[in-house]
């Protein structure tokens, strides 16, 4: 059973690595397109030369920044707020923001209620 290529919109990633930056924003959603319409920050200019150098350990908080086909097998860094996660980014990607796969926000866990949180609680004695 022959391995199924994976495709985005009709494409395989060996054609989407060739077609040039206009060709693919008309592959993306309206949203994406708008912001690779308004050019990249330096900041994200600088975080793709060092994708393309083939870098290891590549940090950046760039959260906004589309996946494009050439970041496809590039390990980056993305800060969480307090730290930096690494996030693989595989085919599945493309087109989305880095941002999406760094969850910033915690489950809330409570513990037991303090005293004075419940009118019980009012009750029992204080020592």
């Amino acid at each position: 059973m022959a391995k199924k290529e994976a495709v985005y919109k009709g494409k395989i990633l060996e054609e989407l690595n060739k077609m040039s930056l206009q060709d693919l924003m008309k592959l993306f959603p309206s949203r994406q397109r708008r912001s690779l319409k308004r050019g990249f920050t330096d900041q994200e200019k600088r975080l793709l030369k060092r994708i393309r150098s083939k870098k290891q350990n590549i940090k950046t908080h760039c959260k906004s920044l589309i996946i494009l086909p050439e970041m496809v097998g590039a390990t980056i860094k993305i800060h969480q707020g307090r730290e930096f996660v690494p996030v693989l980014i595989t085919f599945d990607m493309i087109g989305h923001y880095l941002g999406e796969f760094i969850l910033t926000r915690k489950r809330v866990e409570h513990s037991a209620p303090g005293v004075g949180a419940t009118k019980s609680s009012a009750a029992l004695s204080v020592k």
